[in-house]
């Protein structure tokens, strides 16, 4: 049975979409088609703890130094709300990510910002900044 996708997408029959079919080939490479499947790989890189990913696909205006993931944490759901294009590069993604740290549930609630840039392999979407909702 293949390893369904931590980031919760199903397939059109309503099937949990695999690692492998989903967000695995971003996190191997492949660019990101628009902000959401962005959005939704970097939760399933939260949730494997994959900081180089994470790092990669972040803005280079915003990027920190480095990234330390809570020690701990155990991540529950990603649910995206709305995915809004607001340029010919920019786009929004709010959603909702559920975790658990120390024993107390975390719910993240935000409106995510996004700008896609040219790249050597072909255009590529990067996380800029968010707002807590």
């Amino acid at each position: 049975m293949a390893v369904p996708c931590p980031c919760g997408r199903t397939s059109a029959k309503g099937q949990p979409l695999a690692l492998t079919d989903c967000c695995g080939p971003l996190h191997a490479g492949q660019p990101a088609p628009d902000a959401e499947r962005l959005m939704r790989s970097r939760y399933s890189a939260f949730v494997q703890g994959d900081v180089p990913y994470l790092l990669a696909t972040w803005h280079s205006s915003q990027r920190p130094a480095e990234l330390t993931l809570e020690a701990g944490g155990k991540w529950l759901g990603l649910e995206i709300k709305h995915h809004r294009v607001t340029g010919t590069d920019t786009a929004e993604v709010e959603f909702v990510a559920r975790f658990r740290v120390g024993g107390k549930a975390v719910r993240q609630h935000e409106r995510s910002r996004f700008v896609r840039e040219p790249a050597a392999d072909g255009d590529r979407w990067f996380y800029v900044d968010g707002d807590a909702l």
